[in-house]
Order: structure tokens, then C-alpha cells, then sequence
């Protein structure tokens, strides 16, 4: 059973995928004026990997906080893919593929082996320019191969661990089923859930919730916003839902949520922030963001008294889990 206390994580987080170029690009300035929007919000927990923008989140985020004391803050990112020289490189060439505008002069390598997770965390110190990375995630390894991931990868982690390389260890996934089984497998001490307990759906309370709250691993919530659709007050019908259009379903559901958040008059984007922490085994809910206004805006959604009456009539309504 893992120990809660080996890593406490501060109730908000940031995530660096967007200084990382996600969906547009950003230049140095503009990243760094997210970071410091962060830092001066008060957030001071911090995850990136190096997935994203090929590198880049960790060069900017690591730039960043090495102007702030290093006992001041908690700092994430994730292992599994490496990044190596790309072949198939051609001048002008972008990542847009895979949402990064960035130049894809280098790719991801799955590497699941106890080799590779130590090659990664390395080369993610060295482009962060930090040596004490508190948290590493194993990311996505159901994309390849979560059966190699259970039978390496985690045991890896653990090593490192039980070596004093990092203080804790867990897995990043949007896929509730290897999340489930990574706990079960395991001594892990947080995971991050991406998009599977938010506001609008919660498949990971089935499954994922039961399973960290019998082997005592905390949860990290990310993307809350459901790809953007619960950052507003008056939810948009055309809005993107991960990968595709909105189903007529979902829809339906997140205009009663947003009805009810309204009656009580609650900002829908502070409920989506709020609600994964009514939950006994969330410690933390991490959101994203490319502009300054937007980190300041989601610490005060953070922050935002929410009467327990919200929570009650959204369950009353079928729309959340009952407490």
C-alpha cells in the first residue's frame, strides 16, 4: 500500500503543455509570462513531460523555475517516450501531428525498459536544468504496450524510487482500464487522471477511484475542462471533445450542468476545477493554459467558496456521483 505522505502535492497545478506550443505557438516571452501568471497565483506545483512540444515544456518550465527557490515547489513530468534524432526531419517541418507547433527535427521512442525510464529521466533533468524531479509518471503506456509497461516500467519506477532518485512514482493515462490495472499492480503513489473524472463524465469512478482507495494512491485530475467545453460559463454546442464532435448526450448533460451551476450562481469553469477535489482520494487538480489572464482567472476558480448545496443538487440530478 503506498504511503500518502511520501510527496504532498499543493490542491492546484499547473500544466506545461501549452508552453510546450500546444494547439499554437507561443514565443519565449509569451511562455514565460504564463509561468510567472502561475507563480504569481500562487501556484507552485508544476508537471510537464517531455511529449510535449518535443522538449520544449521542459526547457521553458526548467528556465523558469530555476529562478524560484527549489524547495518552494513540486515538479512532475514523465517518462516512457524518448526523444531522439528524426529521420524523416525536412526543413519547415512541424509537429502538428501531434498538436505541437514545433519543428519535429526530433521524435518520441517508446522505451519501456528499466534502461530507457532511467535514460528519460536523465535527459528530462538535463533539459529542465534541474537534478530533484519530485514526481514521474509513467505516460500513456497503454499507446503501446501496458502489458510490458506492468511487467517493466512500474518496477523500474519503483526502483527509482526505493533509490532516493525521486520522491514518488505514478502513471499519466486518459484510458481508466490501465490506470485501474496500474494501481493494482503496483506501489504507486498518485496518477494522473486525464479527462476520465471531471464535472461533465466520470468513467474513473468505477474503476480508477475504487482501486487508488484500496491501495491508499492519491489522484491527480487534469483536464478538467473537457478539451475546453467546461471553461466557459455558456457552454458552445460546436466545441471540441477530445478527438471528435461533441455527442448529442454529452451535450445534454453539460447544459443541465451549467443550468444548475448558474441557479446557484457558480461559475461553470469553477465548479469543473472544484469538483474532482470532493473526492477523499484527488489531491490535486492540474489545468493548463497559454495566456496570463487565464492562470489568474483559474487560481480564483480554485479558490472560490462553492456552497455544499451545488455538489448536492448536481447529484440529485443524476449528474455527479452521490457523495
Amino acid at each position: 500500500m503506498s504511503t500518502p505522505d511520501r510527496l504532498a502535492v499543493p490542491t492546484l497545478g499547473y500544466g506545461a503543455a501549452n508552453v510546450g506550443n500546444l494547439f499554437r505557438e507561443l514565443s519565449d516571452d509569451d511562455a514565460w509570462a504564463v509561468l510567472d501568471a502561475a507563480w504569481e497565483s500562487g501556484i507552485r506545483f508544476y508537471d510537464t513531460a517531455p511529449h510535449y512540444g518535443l522538449g520544449l515544456s521542459e526547457r521553458r518550465l526548467g528556465a523558469f523555475l530555476q529562478t524560484k527557490p527549489r524547495d518552494e515547489y513540486v515538479l512532475s513530468t514523465k517518462v516512457g517516450r524518448l526523444l531522439r534524432a528524426n529521420p524523416d526531419h525536412a526543413p519547415g517541418g512541424l509537429d502538428t501531428a501531434n498538436d505541437f507547433h514545433v519543428p519535429d527535427d526530433l521524435r518520441r521512442v517508446w522505451d519501456l525498459s528499466a534502461e530507457g525510464i532511467r535514460a528519460s529521466l536523465d535527459e528530462s533533468r538535463e533539459r529542465l536544468g534541474i537534478e530533484r524531479i519530485d514526481l514521474l509518471y509513467l505516460h500513456d503506456p497503454e499507446r503501446h504496450d501496458l502489458d510490458l509497461a506492468l511487467a517493466e516500467a512500474l518496477p523500474a519506477l519503483e526502483q527509482l524510487r526505493a533509490d532516493g532518485e525521486v520522491a514518488a512514482i505514478g502513471i499519466g493515462s486518459m484510458v481508466s482500464e490501465a490506470l485501474a490495472a496500474s494501481v493494482r499492480s503496483a506501489d504507486l503513489d498518485l496518477v494522473m487522471v486525464a479527462g476520465r473524472y471531471t464535472l461533465l463524465e466520470q468513467p474513473a469512478a468505477v474503476d480508477v477511484l475504487p482501486a487508488c482507495r484500496e491501495n491508499g494512491t492519491g489522484i491527480v485530475a487534469a483536464s478538467v475542462f473537457n478539451s475546453g467545453l467546461l471553461a466557459a460559463d455558456e457552454p458552445r454546442r460546436d466545441g471540441r471533445y477530445e478527438y471528435g464532435q461533441l455527442p448529442d448526450e454529452l451535450w445534454d448533460r453539460l447544459v443541465r450542468i451549467a443550468r444548475v451551476c448558474a441557479d446557484h450562481g457558480v461559475p461553470l469553469p469553477a465548479a469543473a476545477i472544484q469538483f474532482p477535489l470532493q473526492s477523499d482520494v484527488v489531491r490535486s487538480v492540474v489545468v493548463g493554459g497559454s495566456r496570463p489572464a487565464q492562470l489568474q482567472q483559474n487560481a480564483e476558480y480554485a479558490a472560490l467558496e462553492i456552497p455544499a448545496a451545488l455538489w448536492e443538487d448536481l447529484a440529485a440530478e443524476g449528474l455527479i456521483p452521490a457523495a
